[in-house]
């Protein structure tokens, strides 16, 4: 006698194909995405000149967007990701507003370190079409961005409202931010904003992190009043940091004659500029954490 479990026909899960996960803006802004990655990345490869920690970023960039991009499309295709033990729709919002930003960033730095003047010859014919590609993946990435944004007063994707993207763009200035400070002086001043980029980093990544693998919903108070709590102590610490930065940086100081690539005064400068566009983004994070807690739609 065979056992009983040999003797049972076997049980396989039936795999549907969702086509719309390709065929809507969505899907083909993500199409393009996959496309226009891959053919940056290439076109960079094929010139090998990617040397030094910008020319990683950048390939890395090319390669992540790429990879995350065309595993999306794969787990919608085959309608896998309800079987995934966090929340899709934050993931998928928070990855392409990363996206966009990483995307755009590079689209900038790789012309301005690796394309010289004047341009001639073939390699510089393919650097300059990367860098009008790496422009137009950023372009699908922030239309994505735009179609899975939610409407006025629906919150049950947190990360895909105006405040949830903020959080995005909040973490990722902040990553830019420490990219640039490598070195700074003991002074108090200084050693406090250094304080505040971390301390806001640290939180909102956690927001960002809870929020995806579904853990918020345990805290014992209210989410949105506590993000405004924390949006409005965040722009405090920011608006400090934004007059204490430059004031201990630049004190008593010039720009250097011979400041060139990496110059310890530009990235205080980049620091400064980073520090207001942060500043801005709570600013606005806190107005719409506070019309969303506070005044409510009429039914």
């Amino acid at each position: 006698m065979l056992p009983r479990w040999l003797l049972a026909p076997a049980r396989c899960e039936r795999v549907t194909v969702n086509l719309r996960a390709v065929t809507s803006w969505v899907g083909i802004a993500r199409l393009f995405a996959v496309v226009l990655s891959c053919i940056a990345f290439s076109l960079v490869a094929s010139t090998r000149d990617f040397w030094g920690p910008y020319g990683t970023w950048c390939m890395f960039t090319w390669c992540f967007c790429f990879t995350v991009t065309l595993l999306v499309l794969f787990l919608e295709l085959l309608e896998l990701y309800p079987k995934l033990p966090f929340s899709w729709d934050d993931f998928t919002s928070a990855f392409s507003m990363l996206a966009a930003l990483m995307v755009f960033t590079t689209s900038v730095v790789f012309p301005a370190t690796f394309i010289s003047s004047p341009c001639s010859g073939s390699k510089c014919a393919r650097q300059a079409v990367a860098t009008t590609v790496s422009c137009l993946c950023f372009l699908a990435y922030a239309l994505e961005v735009g179609l899975t944004r939610a409407k006025p007063g629906d919150i049950s994707s947190f990360l895909s409202t105006v405040p949830g993207l903020l959080k995005v763009f909040e973490a990722y200035v902040a990553c830019l931010i420490f990219c640039l400070l490598d070195t700074f002086s003991s002074e108090a001043g200084l050693q406090w904003c250094v304080a505040v980029y971390s301390i806001c980093f640290i939180i909102t990544l956690l927001i960002i992190i809870f929020t995806i693998g579904r853990c918020l919903s345990y805290m014992p108070c209210p989410l949105e009043k506590v993000l405004v709590g924390y949006n409005a102590l965040a722009l405090v610490m920011y608006l400090t940091a934004t007059v204490l930065w430059p004031l201990y940086s630049f004190r008593g100081q010039s720009r250097p004659a011979s400041c060139g690539r990496g110059c310890r005064w530009d990235k205080n400068l980049g620091i400064t500029f980073l520090t207001i566009f942060n500043l801005i983004a709570y600013l606005v994070d806190l107005v719409y954490s506070t019309r969303m807690v506070f005044i409510r739609a009429p039914p």
